[in-house]
């Protein structure tokens, strides 16, 4: 039997190539590819995690709904003015501190001028 009439079972037929798709979204511009893969539209990352949904927000990940949720929200604001409010607060020391050092030298000023002006009133009150 000649094996030209079945054909060779060992050898088949090549396929042709397939023209690959362009997947690459290079010839948009930065505006376009910003708003099209940028995180701007986005408003954060948000996962559930047994029943507790949490957000990843000013790079922590804050509780947003279970227990305690609010709260949480609550309190990392809360610790955010009070930090402001303590790095005020130093500040308004500062300034404090360096106007009574300003009042302390003016006052040690003007008690050695008037006891110059006394001093020279005296000397003159003996010359005559």
């Amino acid at each position: 039997m000649p094996l030209g009439i079945f054909g060779n079972k060992f050898s088949p037929k090549k396929t042709p190539p397939r023209r690959a798709q362009s997947l690459s979204n290079l010839n948009l511009d930065a505006e376009q590819s910003r708003a099209e893969f940028g995180v701007d539209g986005y408003n954060g990352v948000k996962l559930n995690l047994g029943g507790q949904e949490v957000a990843f927000e000013d790079g922590m990940w804050v509780a947003e709904s279970g227990a305690g949720g609010g709260s949480q929200r609550e309190m990392m604001r809360l610790k955010k003015t009070n930090l402001q409010m303590h790095e005020e607060n130093n500040l308004l020391k500062l300034k404090v501190d360096i106007l009574l050092d300003i009042l302390a030298e003016t006052f040690a000023v003007s008690q050695f001028h008037e006891n110059e002006v006394k001093q020279l009133r005296e000397s003159k009150g003996k010359r005559k």
